[in-house]
């Protein structure tokens, strides 16, 4: 009988372990593309934390966000294309619903620190569902690394010089953690390194404490030393989980916002490769994806499933058992994560327009492993082309089947949307020749 009572004491603990919420971390790094990771076959950077994550938890090599920061963070908060909801730069339409109240409902604590850069109102970050907030590029636009300027919950903060923005908000994470140790919580950390200006990192030989200015030391030589500092951040924060005997039951998922900015040119495999943000090649959107969760991912894998930005929020919400909106595009990858096949995607559908001026140009494309077509008709070759330098022609089944998947959002503009991007949207005077008053 006493062994018996031991037996069901021992399941009862292993299943409420299981079936408890799992803590999530979602970690996004700024103009950090897939080349740059190591483990992914990056040769010019150090990244030993994110690698050894890799190496004990699942390494995605088919990770896709949006060419630019402002439409990828939409896309992914929402876990819809920006096709349905991207208004213009710097703006996440305040109707829209985001994982931060998707997670709040689901009875976890939420909080989010880097670059926010999605409404200048103060209480953006807690309109959207976050608890707490500790930002850069939310009320305004300071420096971001050596002597920053943050809002802490709103509030506009400044710093003791010899700060360093990234350790501030790293700092806030730890304290987050700790805090909120004893109930599920969500953190979303959408860090500012590693976005141009290229700068000295505290561990920099050439690091001046004093210097308040983005407009000094810029070298294109500081993106290595950022990368690391970037990587020793993350080891920072996965090292305080293990101190609070909570990693096992953690949820860790590292990712990009885009592609590596351009002017920086890695290793990859043996061959250059220069940054491509902002471009729809696959330079400018492919990006890493790790996910680490030692209660439920025992081995190291890797995984070839496409997965798009969108995807994000209903995996979080399929992790924490939180409802999901109707009207998504994103789709779960949580049973890839455990070790099950899960639902891939076929193809990856984008409509990229980043308006940050009044210029409403689109480009509309979808893509597989193989093959992209865009709605003007170019399809490439991605294996033999992948700087999509030379359209295929003919009438190739990879054509046919991308089209369809670009019919399905022939519609999905919704043209409020457009009408209200005009409206705000200020004019840019044309400029003509000046008539000369005297002949």
């Amino acid at each position: 009988m006493k062994l018996l009572a031991l037996l069901l004491s021992s399941f009862v603990i292993l299943h409420s372990s299981f079936s408890a919420q799992p803590n999530i971390i979602l970690i996004m790094a700024d103009d950090f593309g897939y080349e740059c990771v190591t483990a992914n076959g990056g040769e010019s950077y150090q990244t030993p934390h994110l690698d050894r994550l890799a190496a004990n938890g699942m390494r995605f090599e088919h990770c896709h966000s949006q060419p630019l920061c402002t439409p990828t963070r939409v896309q992914l908060m929402t876990g819809k294309y920006n096709v349905r909801n991207y208004l213009n730069f710097g703006t996440l339409v305040r109707t829209e619903t985001t994982f931060g109240h998707l997670m709040k409902k689901a009875g976890y604590a939420t909080g989010i620190c880097g670059k926010w850069q999605l409404g200048r109102e103060k209480d953006s970050p807690q309109h959207f569902g976050f608890d707490e907030s500790l930002l850069w590029q939310q009320t305004r636009r300071p420096p971001r690394y050596a002597n920053p300027g943050l809002e802490l919950n709103g509030e506009e903060k400044e710093y003791p010089q010899g700060s360093y923005g990234p350790t501030l908000i790293n700092d806030f994470a730890l304290e987050f953690v700790t805090r909120h140790q004893e109930k599920p919580f969500f953190l979303y950390y959408p860090m500012i390194l590693t976005h141009d200006p290229y700068q000295p990192t505290p561990d920099s030989a050439d690091w001046d404490p004093k210097i308040s200015s983005e407009a000094k030391q810029r070298d294109v030589k500081h993106f290595a030393e950022m990368v690391a500092y970037m990587d020793k951040m993350i080891g920072r924060l996965d090292a305080k989980l293990g101190e609070l005997g909570i990693r096992d039951n953690t949820l860790l998922l590292f990712t990009g916002d885009n592609g590596t900015g351009k002017g920086a040119t890695s290793r990859f495999k043996g061959a250059d490769f220069p940054g491509g943000k902002g471009s729809t090649t696959h330079s400018g959107h492919h990006v890493p994806l790790i996910a680490s969760w030692p209660a439920v991912m025992k081995q190291g894998r890797v995984n070839r499933d496409l997965v798009s930005c969108a995807d994000f929020l209903p995996t979080l919400c399929a992790a924490a058992g939180a409802s999901v909106p109707e009207g998504l595009d994103g789709i779960s990858f949580l049973p890839q994560l455990r070790g099950e096949t899960g639902t891939p995607r076929e193809a990856i559908y984008m409509w990229y327009s980043p308006r940050q001026g009044n210029d409403p140009k689109v480009k509309e494309l979808a893509f597989d492993h193989r093959h992209k077509l865009y709605r003007t008709g170019e399809l490439y070759d991605l294996q033999s082309d992948p700087m999509e330098k030379t359209p295929l022609t003919g009438d190739q089944p990879a054509r046919a089947k991308l089209q369809v998947v670009l019919n399905q959002y022939t519609e999905a503009r919704p043209a409020e949307l457009d009408r209200q991007f005009e409206t705000a949207t200020p004019k840019t005077p044309k400029k003509g020749k000046k008539k000369n008053k005297a002949k």
